[in-house]
């Protein structure tokens, strides 16, 4: 494991709402979220993977069981 922050693409990140932090935070587990879990949140409110995905980086929550590579 590597001691270097994650870097968040800014294109991503600036999409990023306070709502969606909620959500994510919201569906995550001991600071973790499954792939699945969080390309539904995605798919239901309608944001890309990448935003979903700089939602959970941004507050340090994991994506693991990852089938796709989309985070």
């Amino acid at each position: 494991m590597s001691d270097t922050p994650k870097v968040i693409d800014p294109r991503w990140l600036d999409q990023v709402t306070p709502e969606l932090v909620d959500a994510v935070r919201a569906k995550a587990h001991d600071g973790k979220v499954t792939c699945p879990v969080l390309r539904k949140l995605a798919e239901d409110t309608g944001i890309p993977y990448k935003v979903a995905g700089a939602a959970a980086d941004s507050v340090g929550i994991k994506v693991h069981n990852c089938d796709l590579g989309c985070f």
